[in-house]
């Protein structure tokens, strides 16, 4: 996600807040999707509660690219 944006540092505390929590929020959904399917012979996970993990990423992910694309369409219209 963050290759999108040059190499520099972004100057807007709201594109790096929007950044790390996209960047946390894929980490966290790629975990919770291992979650889904253990290695053997590993207990059987709770599908229920993975699911609503899976979820809760899925939405911070989604809302972190609207703050992106809202902050870049402001700066790009200035």
């Amino acid at each position: 996600p963050a290759s999108v944006f040059p190499p520099q540092k972004p100057k807007s505390e709201l594109v790096r807040t929007s950044l790390r929590l996209l960047t946390s929020s894929a980490y966290r959904l790629q975990s919770e999707c291992r979650k889904a399917l253990p290695a053997e012979p590993s207990p059987a996970p709770d599908i229920q509660l993975v699911t609503q993990q899976v979820i809760q990423c899925a939405y911070d992910i989604a809302k972190a690219a609207k703050q992106l694309v809202t902050i870049t369409t402001k700066e790009n219209n200035n």
